[in-house]
């Protein structure tokens, strides 16, 4: 049971002497043993879990960080994400929910160590795996290449984020053990000098301690740089983890499962994904006892919030655009609560604790609240808000337009009179079809739609399509095929229509302003904003119950809610008791589908597995 001891020691070393709280306190040490990591020269087993940053607000982070330590965690894993930190070229922003350093620091603060993943891909089911919409427009420019165009802006992006957290590594004082170079590189390619040049990157950028990589079982030779610590993702056989990384890395360890899946996320239109505990339990106590070190993948999952979702594509899989909700049926529910998994992990681990020893008590589950119905007593139509356009004689994309996420709307002058088919190509991704204002048809790239039988009134007719990027794709050779919006023609009647106005509504924020003077939607069936407030007398966690709607998305307070698709899984969206208030509260929703719904319910609990009947097209 020589394992065993190793794990009391770990436990005892950080549930008892929690990480020093600065980096002026104390430098530790945190090396590669022939079978264990050493901090501080003797074994030490980590206990991790991912929590990223983006998808918690940040006046929460530290209590997801309690709840971590309750669960028996010593140590948290985190990507950084590119777009996020640099959202237009040269422009960093690390504040607010963006400010990583801060995350790393209360992680510190509450005992915790921490992972760092800040390669520029980490696919995460996030928005462009990570990297920013503006790499597109560069000349010559290939993710995950040896294009200087990349690596010029490679270069860029890990300084600016090493300034950030290079200062916060073990061997300067801070809780950052380790970092990881790339992201299952194997599943992509398996250029040795491709990888060295991120490790010299890393090296540049102030990351001076222990480097790893991590790559699933079957593509660790392809992904792994020989020198670095090679790690083993969705593989907890304990004995071919070893033997995997024995192969890989001189014949020693130690033994890292750097994403370990105790269960999966969600797209729309598909069921919701969980898995019970019970499957789990038993391999994480194996895991456990053999000494291996493991990052569950999602400890917490949270929220994806704004238009920052991804997207699947392959060869043999449709477009799937993930949904809002990043709940992942993980330990930690959506809104930061302990599930069954949560309690049945924490059993498995508590019994490798030495008697007399227990782990901090679980937190209580957060209150929940139901909100008054709302009534949404404003609306304005989407066509009386629109800015000035963009004239061009091709459609142009999100990219030509410099536009991240949101919606464009394409409007062009076609003769009528007839009866023609509309084709589009290549929409991405769903497109409303307007003709003189009136909805005619939907376009969705999931289902492969990209033409409609349109018929015309007499005259010149005004043809409009208001296109919505669902989400970047995130994982696969489809990364370097990733422009939004109509990305090559209109053809109607067989005659490409030109002389094309774009409007750019890209939805970062709203603002009350839009709803001055303007009481109802001027375009019957179109799409619509509406706003209405709220009262509170006390605040609480609570879920919009979005079934009454079609399509679109949610602000409260400002904060945006994310995305909102009568086809489920989801149904609701969480709204965090961070970002509500005693008093007045404002929403707003964007609904491109029913604009006649005018009433907003809540609920205490997620609806997070209902989908449309086939038969009928209600949910259930």
């Amino acid at each position: 049971m020589r394992h065993l001891g190793l794990l009391v020691f770990v436990f005892l070393s950080l549930v008892l002497q929690p990480a020093p709280a600065t980096a002026q306190v104390a430098t530790h040490t945190f090396a590669l043993g022939d079978e264990n990591f050493l901090l501080d020269g003797k074994p030490f087993q980590m206990i991790s879990g991912e929590l990223h940053y983006p998808r918690v607000p940040r006046e929460a982070w530290r209590a997801r960080m309690k709840m971590a330590r309750a669960m028996g965690l010593n140590t948290i894993g985190t990507y950084v994400f590119w777009n996020l930190h640099e959202p237009e070229k040269g422009k960093f922003d690390f504040s607010g929910n963006n400010d990583i350093a801060a995350f790393v620091r209360m992680a510190q603060e509450e005992g915790l160590w921490v992972v760092l993943r800040p390669s520029p891909y980490v696919c995460a089911e996030w928005e462009f795996g990570g990297y920013p919409y503006w790499l597109q427009n560069e000349k010559g420019l290939v993710v995950r290449s040896k294009s200087p165009a990349f690596l010029a802006e490679y270069r860029a992006y890990i300084q600016a984020v090493g300034k950030q957290l290079a200062p916060l590594q073990v061997n300067h004082g801070g809780p950052v053990l380790m970092v990881q170079v790339e992201n299952e590189y194997g599943f992509y390619a398996s250029d040795k000098e491709y990888l060295e040049l991120n490790r010299k990157l890393f090296l540049e950028a102030g990351f001076d301690g222990l480097l790893y990589t991590c790559d699933p079982a079957a593509k660790v030779a392809q992904g792994h740089l020989p020198g670095l610590l090679p790690a083993v993702n969705g593989l907890d056989k304990p004995e071919e983890v070893k033997k995997i990384v024995r192969t890989n890395h001189g014949g020693k360890g130690p033994y890292f499962i750097a994403e370990w899946y105790p269960a999966w996320f969600d797209w729309w239109g598909a069921p919701h994904h969980t898995v019970p505990a019970a499957q789990y339990t038993g391999r994480l106590d194996t895991v456990l006892a053999a000494g291996l070190s493991i990052n569950m993948y999602m400890f917490h999952g949270g929220t994806t919030r704004g238009f920052m979702n991804g997207a699947n594509f392959s060869d043999t899989v449709a477009y799937e655009p993930q949904i809002s909700s990043y709940d992942y049926d993980a330990p930690l529910d959506e809104a930061g609560n302990a599930t069954p998994k949560f309690m049945a992990f924490r059993q498995v681990i508590q019994k490798h604790l030495p008697a007399g020893v227990k782990l901090p008590a679980v937190p209580a589950a957060k209150p929940t609240i139901t909100l008054p119905a709302v009534q949404l007593t404003q609306a304005v139509s989407l066509f009386d808000v629109l800015p000035a356009p963009k004239a061009n004689a091709t459609p142009l994309t999100f990219e030509d337009l410099n536009q991240a996420y949101g919606y464009v709307l394409y409007r062009a002058t076609v003769p009528g009179g007839s009866t023609s088919m509309l084709k589009i190509k290549d929409l991405r991704d769903y497109g409303l079809v307007f003709v003189n204002g009136k909805r005619v048809g939907i376009l969705d790239r999931r289902l492969k739609q990209d033409s409609l039988l349109l018929t015309l009134p007499k005259g010149q007719v005004k043809l409009e399509i208001l296109v919505e990027n669902l989400g970047r794709i995130n994982f696969g050779k489809y990364l370097l095929q990733n422009r939004k919006g109509i990305t090559e023609q209109v053809v109607l009647g067989g005659k490409e229509v030109k002389n094309w106005q774009m409007f750019k509504l890209p939805f970062e924020q709203v603002n009350a302003a839009l709803f001055k003077g303007k009481a109802t939607p001027a375009t019957p069936g179109g799409p619509v904003l509406k706003r209405g407030t709220f009262a509170l007398t006390q605040t609480g966690d609570t879920y919009l119950d979005m079934q009454a709607y079609g399509k679109g998305c949610v602000w409260i307070n400002g904060h945006s809610l994310g995305r909102y698709w009568e086809i489920g899984p989801q149904q609701t969206v969480y709204v965090p008791v961070e970002w509500l208030k005693k008093g007045e509260n404002e929403v707003v929703v964007l609904e491109l589908l029913k604009p006649e719904v005018k009433t907003l319910t809540s609920s205490p609990k997620p609806i997070l597995s209902r989908l449309p009947s086939p038969a009928t097209g209600k949910v259930h």
